[in-house]
This record gives C-alpha cells, structure tokens and sequence, in this order.
C-alpha cells in the first residue's frame, strides 16, 4: 500500500510499530533515521529538527527498533496516547499521509496508534486462531473510538487466502455472512509473488512473472480502488 501512494504522487511515511519489524525489512532502502519508539516517547521539537533538515523521495521508513518492545511496560496507555497525537501532528508538516502498522494484539502501543489514526484496516488470516478473537476485537475497537470519534473502520481484509484450502473458503463465507458490512469485498490471496516481493523489498507488480498478475491485481484493487474511495481520496 505505501508503494502505490507513494507512486501516485503522495509523500508517505510508515511507522513500523510491530517488533518483529517486518515492515523495517522491506522498507529499509528509505530509512529515515528516526525510530518508532522516539515516534511515541519523543517530543514534537525533536522531531520537527530531524525531518525538517532532510531531503527524502517521498517514501520514508520510520523503523522499528529494540527500544519499541519497552514502550508497553514502561508506558502507560494514556501517557502514550496523549505523545503520539502530538508528535503525528508534527508529523504532518512534510507528509501527506502516515501508514502505522501495529502489533496484532491490544496493548499500549495498538492503542495509542487506534485513538490517534484517522482511519483503521484490519487483516484477517482465515484461520482459527485469528477469527476466535474476532467479536471481542470489534468491541474493543468500539470502546476505543470512543476516545476518537474521527475514527473510521475501513473493514477486515481477508488476507492469505488459500483458495485451494476449503476450510479458508469456507471460513471466509462465513465471516462474510456473518459480518457484510464490515469485511472489504477483496481478498488477498496466500501468493509466493506477495512473499518473493516483501523479501526482494519492492512491489509485487515489479515481479516479473506471470504469476505475480493476479497478487497485483488483488493489491490494486485494494490500495488505490477500495481504499482510496472509502478515504476519499482523488
């Protein structure tokens, strides 16, 4: 998602909030220098002096570091989500739009992203693990934008379907049964093109392989299609 806005002209910063940093990995070429846990423990200052004296092309990473797994014990909630909001808004002066990814569970850091984020997209793998939490997830999202009305949901996204597997078919009826207006109407599939692309650190529409047609056309369809219109973006 953040190489398609970023090809369409918008300059995009992702905070990578998850440990494991996944997102750290296929976007190291545009590291900004500046981590996630300053993102959250920092000050506006601070960060108006890094970004304001750089040049960038448009994309930057603000990486996950070692630091970020102290945030949730040394942090609380509301200290957290009282700093974010601060530093994002400064934040807006050199980016038009700010990607967060999170840990997939509630904790400090999920919540202060959810109460500070304009908008909200929820993965969802079609396995056991991930749907059992599913009803309790939609509540706890109900609670929280109670605290930020501007809230909006952009829906779960089925993603890793197998299609091959009749348990992700089946489970992926189900949920959309159960919950129409609250699952996108696009799935991404379990591709190795999507795989191959997050390790080579590009687009998956920059796989040469015929393969990799179907993953674009997926994660088109979601990015600059779907998502675009529910933010309404033009």
């Amino acid at each position: 998602m953040a190489f398609d806005f970023h090809e369409r002209g918008l300059r995009i910063a992702v905070a990578n909030m998850e440990i494991q940093g996944n997102a750290s990995y296929t976007l190291e070429g545009h590291e900004s220098g500046f981590a996630t846990n300053r993102l959250i423990t920092g000050n506006p200052a601070e960060l108006r002096k890094h970004f304001g004296g750089r040049e960038d092309n448009g994309l930057v990473l603000i990486e996950a570091d070692a630091p970020l797994a102290n945030v949730k014990s040394h942090m609380k909630a509301g200290e957290a989500a009282t700093k974010l909001p601060a530093n994002i808004k400064a934040l807006s002066e050199f980016f038009d739009m700010l990607l967060i990814d999170t840990p997939p569970f509630l904790g400090v850091i999920m919540t202060a992203a959810v109460v500070t984020s304009n908008y909200m997209l929820l993965p969802m793998e079609m396995e056991a693990y991930s749907l059992h939490g599913m009803n309790k997830m939609i509540a706890v999202i109900g609670d929280l934008r109670k605290q930020n009305p501007k809230l909006r949901f952009l829906d779960m996204v089925p993603n890793k379907v197998d299609a091959r597997k009749p348990r992700h078919v089946g489970k992926l009826t189900d949920l959309r049964t159960a919950h129409p207006q609250l699952v996108t109407p696009i799935s991404i599939g379990s591709r190795d093109s999507i795989a191959e692309a997050l390790g080579e650190q590009r687009p998956v529409w920059k796989i040469k392989k015929t393969a990799a047609r179907v993953a674009t056309k997926e994660v088109r369809a979601l990015a600059p299609q779907y998502v675009f219109e529910k933010m309404e973006i033009t």
